[in-house]
């Protein structure tokens, strides 16, 4: 699969972060509560982000296990975001893999009796796009 778009540049676009800043000192993984599930933590994202090793995040299952909690942002003392950039990772390989569509008359089989209507008018407006 080609990765045309998974590259530092536009990761560090989309999520706004400086991976540059991160000093190694693993707070964020050690704050991660999804930590044993995920096969990349949140330190080794902005490591890969940093050096533009973007094959294996492209790859992992990593990407969708985080649960943007924030708790990794929280106890940056460098404002690194980890978050951010596994959020802005996980939209780009969406999109490229070409489940960036919701077509109308998909809805109906995502209708669920226990799913809000927020979260579904919120998927169609983000896989319109």
């Amino acid at each position: 699969m080609a990765n045309l778009n998974l590259t530092s540049e536009n990761i560090k676009r989309i999520s706004g972060v400086d991976a540059r800043k991160c000093m190694r000192c693993g707070k964020c993984t050690a704050s991660c509560p999804n930590f044993e599930d995920m096969e990349y933590h949140p330190h080794q994202f902005v490591y890969f982000i940093e050096n533009g090793k973007l094959d294996k995040l492209l790859e992992s299952k990593s990407v969708f296990k985080c649960l943007s909690c924030f708790a990794c942002v929280e106890r940056c003392p460098r404002q690194v975001e980890p978050a951010k950039l596994i959020e802005a990772v996980r939209l780009t390989v969406i999109r490229q893999q070409g489940a960036n569509h919701l077509l109308p008359d998909e809805i109906p089989a995502a209708i669920d009796e226990e799913m809000p209507q927020q979260a579904l008018v919120a998927a169609f407006r983000k896989f319109t796009k």
